[in-house]
């Protein structure tokens, strides 16, 4: 149902690393996973960390967008940070949906730093029986 795929991700995700946070106008990339499950397409993202009001999704038309920000924690004057390795800033994933989702109809859960969004398929694009109609009389074509 995804029609873009990313070739590159995980060549982004090391020069993220190497370049440092998030910030609103470049995101970083967040992980995810999409499959169908019966009648919905469900795509998860990994948000570790980061909490539920931090999070933003928003659809246009087909496009989705979920942007998370991970904020660092608060420490005391006399902490001093020998090691940091989990990434701060602005998390950022556009999905272009197919035309066969009902985007009117998205539900999101987030449990345990992964954002789950249920996007139902669309009754025009389930599979039905189409019934085939018999004529009374047999016509001949002259020519």
């Amino acid at each position: 149902m995804l029609m873009r795929t990313d070739p590159f991700r995980e060549l982004d995700r090391l020069a993220q690393q190497l370049m440092g946070p998030g910030t609103w106008s470049k995101p970083s990339a967040m992980p995810m996973d999409a499959y169908r499950e019966g009648d919905e397409y469900v795509v998860a993202f990994d948000l570790p960390g980061v909490t539920a009001d931090a999070i933003d999704i928003d659809v246009e038309r087909n496009m989705l967008t979920v942007k998370a920000e991970r904020r660092p924690v608060a420490k005391a004057d006399d902490v001093q940070m020998e090691l940091s390795e989990r990434p701060l800033g602005v998390f950022s994933r556009q999905i272009v949906l197919a035309d066969t989702l009902d985007t009117e109809h998205i539900k999101a859960d987030y449990d345990a730093g992964v954002l789950t969004l249920r996007i139902p398929i669309a009754e025009r694009a389930k599979p039905r029986k189409i019934s085939i109609g018999v004529g009374t009389g047999h016509k001949e074509i002259s020519g």
